[in-house]
């Protein structure tokens, strides 16, 4: 039977990472880097952030391995003060602003939209100047004036029935018209 060695303690760890064992480094960074980007993530609230404050936490465990005492305490309790104290130095930092301005389309339409956008005006208000001026008059209170259907037929002093009637045939005369500029 083959004996099956023991993993390394974090304490055995940490004295390797102190004389500058890489594989060592590794097999540390392997055990708690998932738990400290957690720590990281909660303290945080940003991902890039978080990864940035893991990195600048296990530089600062391999720079400093060898101050470890394994007498003042648990290697795992200096690890977290370690990445503690990366996190909190990291969050003390001002957010640096993007090297480049992302890519993103313009926000303002362009000739061709505004042209396009200039015309269904256009095309919707000879639409209202078609219909009757009774329907004419429900559907600009109602779009123009924000006025509900029964604050139209109070101001009106026509029943809310006749609003509503009127208000379904206008939409649907409009529909009809502009038929072609909406599929």
């Amino acid at each position: 039977m083959v004996p099956v060695s023991a993993a390394p303690t974090d304490a055995d760890l940490l004295a390797r990472i102190g004389t500058g064992d890489e594989n060592a480094f590794e097999i540390l960074y392997r055990r708690y880097a998932r738990p400290v980007l957690g720590l990281a993530m909660r303290r945080l609230g940003d991902r890039g952030r978080a990864e940035d404050a893991l990195q600048d936490a296990f530089v600062s465990v391999w720079r400093s391995a060898s101050t470890f005492k394994p007498d003042r305490g648990q290697a795992s309790a200096w690890l977290y003060a370690v990445a503690r104290n990366a996190i909190s130095d990291r969050g003390r930092k001002r957010e640096e602003p993007a090297a480049e301005a992302p890519d993103m389309p313009a926000g303002d339409p362009g000739p061709d939209e505004s042209a396009e956008s200039a015309w269904l005006r256009w095309r919707v208000h000879c639409a209202l100047e078609e219909l009757p001026e009774r329907e004419r008059e429900l559907i600009e209170l109602a779009y123009w004036s924000e006025l509900s259907q029964s604050e139209i037929a109070d101001r009106l002093e026509i029943p809310l029935g006749t609003v509503k009637t009127r208000t379904r045939s206008a939409l649907a005369r409009l529909a009809d018209a502009l038929d072609e500029e909406l599929r």
